[in-house]
């Protein structure tokens, strides 16, 4: 044999049983899985979901159901609802993501017979990716109409114009002592919006879409093409983009909160956002508008919020960020209700007309009131750019429900969630990783390759949203796509996490993350409250259910038959994917059953260092019977999570001691 070399003498031999199979030439693998991406800050983390859930619905939903449902009354119901049904919802999807490292398909070895809930949410998001993609072009196209010195939508007399066109701004000036009767008018850029952005009168319906509006299908290009390049590395990238796109419209929401509160009449408009109302809390419509605004405007159901945890480190602290999360959403919410009906104090004043007649919700806000309210003010182009560039930043973050826009159009679900352009990286994110992380050593090593080919997927698809009746098919997919689909997807997980796999099991994983279990609060919410909350919701649009509209216009028995079957297929995943994990296994029905429910052998943390108890060697490829021992090595000596581990392998050998006794 040849003789030692000093360096072999000197340096110490590791036993394989110490080496985590993380580990690259020996050496320890870092806290995160580099192979699959992680964010390269916690900031990263927590900004996201802040840009995912703070967005479109907090500026032109919130503050219309608000006054809507009992003013500042209407706050006791949502603040309650936050507590039922959103807190506790938010904080189970952050503790699986990050507990399993896996996206909202993969996470469902946790119970393989019910990984048909992660095929619902894919097809679920994918639709509504493909529509709210078609909003962010809305909001590029009013974007660059700003970039000039007198907006389009400012004045009639231009050739998009009807002769009910009437700028009562002009009328008023001209004659101020005449109140101004705008019940048989329509505003400039009402018209600009219905007959020149969407050219709607080339279309008689959703049978007779049109013409390609090319203008508006350049838009759904460049918005997509952004989401692409934002996306491209993963979270190392997007993490990055949203140091802006999560912060900078906040910049621009405190200057309209400011240029709003100091316009004449702006108190007029405060006064009729935040008079309470309390005799409406006996109204049980109050409560459920409530928690439909919780619930949309959380994105709970998405897979958004769950693919950014699955992307933290395995002891990050999402028990606090859950907080911050969702009580800075409902406090921006709150804020965007001063800056919106500050201007339409200002505009009812200005016009002479009650704040109820010129207040809407939806894109009736975002692309005719608001737009109007800008053409009143000095430097009007200014301010339009600066509102457009806010809910542009507010779009691609995150996820929304939108709401038809003219007067009289029905939609049976809220707009819910953020940044538009967050949302949109979240919906992609979403999607890629689910699929990634089904089939890791083919996709992850292309995945700037499956990205763009997903992007362009939903871009053809969506081509027919750019045609003059584009927008009839907008609120079809809107109306159905994302509604009782989304709430039964929610409510199948959380009677899963709580029933099949256990409220004991699920609350000791998250012990093993940060060191405590959560309260009887939380357990009282997945257990009972939250559940029972979102069966109430479900009910609820069952029994109200009413057919799609658009203005006057009535969709056909086609359409509507068309969009419940989108609602429909989502819920159908889940039996079709029972099926799968049943045939799938072995021995009697019961007993295939059995094992397709329990979770399978990979289930558990993604580093084989994070794993103790029941999770030991269940890692592929797993050599070490205790993961303990690669901690020691790494850190030195045992850490407080090194305690956890500790308490929670002796909580797990007495459980079986009890069970064998």
């Amino acid at each position: 044999l040849p003789s030692p070399t000093p360096w072999s003498l000197t340096q110490p031999v590791t036993p394989d049983l110490l080496v985590s199979p993380s580990s690259q030439d020996g050496e320890l693998g870092s806290e995160c899985p580099e192979d699959r991406g992680n964010w390269t800050g916690r900031l990263d983390f927590l900004l996201s979901c802040i840009g995912y859930c703070v967005g479109l619905g907090n500026v032109w939903r919130f503050p219309y159901r608000a006054y809507t449902n009992g003013g500042g009354a209407f706050l006791v119901p949502y603040f309650i609802m936050l507590a039922i049904c959103g807190i506790p919802i938010f904080f189970m999807e952050l503790s699986l993501g990050q507990f399993s490292s896996l996206g909202p398909l993969a996470v469902w070895k946790i119970s393989p017979l019910f990984k048909g809930v992660g095929m619902g949410t894919i097809l679920i998001v994918s639709l509504v990716a493909i529509y709210y993609n078609m909003i962010i072009a809305y909001v590029l196209f009013y974007l660059f109409a700003s970039l000039t010195s007198d907006l389009p939508w400012q004045h009639c007399g231009n050739w998009w114009n009807t002769e009910l066109c009437l700028d009562h701004r002009v009328i008023r000036a001209g004659n101020s002592s005449l109140p101004v009767n705008i019940s048989n008018t329509v505003s400039p850029s009402e018209e600009y919006w219905s007959r020149y952005v969407l050219h709607i009168q080339g279309s008689s319906g959703i049978g007779d879409p049109g013409r390609i509006r090319w203008n508006l299908c350049l838009c759904l290009l460049l918005s997509w093409t952004i989401v692409y390049l934002c996306i491209l590395k993963g979270v190392k990238s997007s993490g990055k983009v949203v140091y802006f796109t999560a912060t900078f419209p906040y910049l621009i929401l405190v200057m309209l909160l400011i240029r709003g509160v100091t316009l004449e009449g702006a108190w007029k408009g405060i006064q009729f956002y935040l008079t309470p109302q309390f005799d409406h809390l006996l109204s049980s419509k109050v409560w459920i508008e409530a928690a439909l605004q919780i619930f949309y405007s959380l994105g709970v159901g998405f897979g958004g919020l769950l693919t950014f945890a699955s992307y933290n480190t395995f002891h990050q602290n999402i028990y606090r960020d859950t907080f911050i999360v969702t009580l800075g959403n409902a406090i921006t919410s709150i804020l965007a209700g001063f800056a919106i009906f500050s201007v339409l104090g200002y505009m009812s004043q200005e016009l002479g007309v009650p704040v109820n007649q010129v207040a809407k919700a939806g894109p009736g806000l975002a692309f005719v009131v608001y737009p109007q309210a800008m053409t009143m003010l000095p430097l009007s182009p200014f301010w339009s750019f600066l509102f457009f560039f806010m809910l542009l930043t507010l779009g691609l973050d995150s996820q929304v429900r939108t709401e038809p826009t003219e007067p009289g159009v029905h939609s049976r679900q809220p707009e819910g969630s953020g940044d538009p352009l967050l949302l949109q990286f979240a919906f992609m994110e979403t999607i890629v990783t689910a699929v990634t992380d089904e089939f890791p050593y083919y996709l992850r090593p292309k995945k700037a390759s499956f990205s763009a080919l997903i992007c362009i997927s939903l871009f053809l698809m969506g081509l027919i949203l750019t045609t003059e009746g584009g927008m009839y098919w907008l609120v079809l997919l809107d109306d159905y796509s994302a509604g009782f689909g989304l709430m039964v997807v929610v409510i199948t997980t959380c009677l899963v996490v709580t029933r099949v796999y256990g409220m004991k099991r699920f609350c000791r994983d998250i012990h093993m993350m940060l060191g405590f279990k959560p309260g009887p609060y939380f357990r009282a919410c997945w257990m009972v409250l939250s559940p029972a909350t979102m069966m109430a919701l479900l009910v609820y649009n069952i029994v109200k259910y009413q057919p799609s509209e658009y203005g006057n216009y009535q969709f056909p028995t086609w359409a509507e038959a068309l969009g419940i079957l989108m609602g429909v297929l989502s819920c159908l995943m889940i039996p079709m994917g029972m099926v799968v994990a049943v045939l799938q296994e072995e021995g009697t029905l019961w007993e295939r059953v059995q094992q397709a429910s329990r979770p399978a052998m990979g289930w558990g943390p993604a580093l084989e260092e994070n794993r103790s108890g029941a999770y030991v060697a269940s890692l592929a490829g797993s050599q070490s019977p205790k993961p303990l021992m690669v901690h020691m090595r790494k850190y030195g000596g045992i850490t407080s999570y090194e305690n956890t581990a500790i308490e929670v392998d002796r909580e797990m050998e007495e459980e079986d001691e009890e069970e064998s006794m």
